[in-house]
């Protein structure tokens, strides 16, 4: 049987499962169809804040639908129910007569990675990105998770961040480098520091009195704070464009003077298991060493930060199989440090070979986890 156009990957499962369609997310979206002891991953259809990439998302399912020899067993979502292809999801289930699945986002990102290596055992997870809505209406996005198959636990997360402002913090360094500061107990620096933002006097109110600021353990949100310490980023034109400026400045230095050292007491981890970064964005905001190294000692000190964090949870748990995945594992510097960090630590190390780590993923994760449901 030909494969139809609209599918850009294959991959090779460890045994056949039942026919689910997935659906995805909402950024870079893709959609997967399960079949065998295959699992085929379409192309992208794009960003779905558009009428052009809603529709073709909507052609690709029926595409992927028609070519299936046999109606899929469930139709699987995210458990955003706000996105398009959640509300698309639920239709097709409706009209299809099955039942529809929803998974959260950042176990996908974690089951994809699984997919790709056949692991079918408890790994650890982590789960590095922007943003998804967490179980309860959190907003994740740093998160160290226990996945089985179809199940997770959420077993420690990056300490939260506000978000003031909301999702316009998502595009505003320099607000997330406001909430840094906030949370170290800086408030009355925010005016000052950013004074050439109209709105930063009003910002340092906001956060005071928590108007408006959700609270989000993002990774993502956490690079942005950082190229915002650093005035490396205030406002972005394209999505992650802090995050890539903060890791072309961090080679720049690297290239030049080599690894520095991270920070001793660079982080802490909570009695709850929680990673906390203070210490690190408060050096950030006090460096005088210049940008370019304040990047590298930020790269070098997450990485040694999220190996130790790691590592316990490996410790606690006797799970010795680490997964990663999600945007931020895009970032060279943190990718390959992280792994170097965590194999001499005496852990498996597993990445995503050919699916990327960011958002085009989660629809093959979605798969692998509906077929362990079904």
């Amino acid at each position: 049987m030909s494969l139809p156009g609209h599918i850009g990957q294959t991959i090779a499962l460890p045994q056949p499962v039942p026919p689910v369609l997935a659906v995805g997310a909402w950024f870079k979206n893709t959609l997967c169809v399960t079949s065998g002891e295959h699992a085929y991953v379409s192309n992208t259809v794009g960003d779905l804040d558009t009428h052009e990439a809603c529709l073709m998302h909507e052609q690709t399912a029926r595409a992927l639908l028609g070519w299936l020899p046999e109606k899929p067993q469930v139709i699987v979502c995210d458990l955003h129910p706000d996105f398009y292809s959640s509300r698309f999801a639920a239709q097709l289930a409706d009209e299809f007569d099955v039942p529809l699945v929803t998974v959260q986002h950042h176990h996908a990102h974690i089951a994809a990675v699984c997919a790709e290596h056949g692991e079918e055992d408890a790994v650890l997870g982590l789960a590095l990105d922007g943003v998804g809505l967490g179980t309860g209406g959190g907003v994740w996005g740093g998160e160290l998770l226990r996945v089985d198959g179809a199940a997770f636990e959420r077993l420690a997360h990056l300490r939260a961040l506000p978000l003031p402002g909301g999702d316009r913090a998502a595009r505003e360094p320099w607000r997330m480098a406001s909430a840094a500061l906030h949370e170290l107990g800086r408030n009355a620096e925010i005016a000052q520091r950013f004074a050439g933002e109209p709105a930063a006097a009003t910002l340092a109110t906001m956060l005071q009195r928590g108007l408006n600021c959700p609270r989000t353990s993002s990774m993502g949100r956490a690079f942005d704070a950082a190229a915002g310490l650093l005035g490396l980023s205030r406002h972005m034109l394209y999505e992650a464009q802090a995050a890539i400026t903060l890791e072309q400045a961090a080679m720049r230095h690297i290239a030049a003077h080599g690894h520095p050292e991270p920070l001793l007491q660079g982080w802490r981890i909570d009695e709850a298991g929680c990673l906390d970064l203070r210490p690190l964005f408060a050096h950030l905001a006090d460096s005088g060493d210049g940008a370019e190294q304040g990047a590298a000692v930020f790269h070098t000190t997450l990485i040694a930060a999220l190996a130790d964090w790691v590592t316990q949870a490996a410790q606690r748990s006797g799970i010795t199989m680490i997964v990663c995945g999600g945007g931020c594992f895009l970032n060279r510097l943190l990718n390959e440090g992280l792994r170097a960090r965590l194999e001499a630590a005496g852990l498996a190390v597993r990445y995503p070979r050919a699916m990327q780590p960011g958002d085009t993923a989660i629809a093959l994760g979605q798969a692998w986890i509906a077929t362990r449901r079904c």
